[in-house]
């Protein structure tokens, strides 16, 4: 069983929508055409493992404007986390087990 630790709710907080903003990279990275520029597509049958990719749209200036700013903030996020006061408290095997479980407190929160 992990070891529970009192994470200050500022540090909880910040990891929590840092989770967040990497969910909603994926989502919007997933939706978004294969190419920043359009392309025509290509197919390359003759190397080893096969490639192809069809014609392609490029990217709103909206989508790469909201791209950037989930960018900004997962960085500010990352900062605030790695940063935070709470990791001096800490020394060794607790600092690392420390971290691995606020990565996973949002699953552990009980349900509201």
């Amino acid at each position: 069983m992990a070891r529970a630790f009192d994470f200050p709710s500022d540090l909880l907080d910040a990891q929590e929508e840092l989770h967040q903003v990497a969910g909603d990279l994926t989502v919007l990275l997933k939706g978004l055409p294969w190419s920043v520029e359009p392309h025509p597509g290509f197919s390359d049958p003759d190397i080893w493992r096969p490639q192809k990719r069809p014609a392609t749209d490029d990217w709103s200036e909206e989508d790469q404007a909201e791209l950037q700013r989930l960018r900004d903030r997962q960085r500010e996020l990352t900062l605030n986390v790695i940063t935070h006061p709470f990791w001096a408290t800490l020394e060794g095997p607790d600092c690392v087990t420390a971290r691995m479980v606020l990565k996973h407190a949002h699953d552990l929160a009980p349900a509201a």
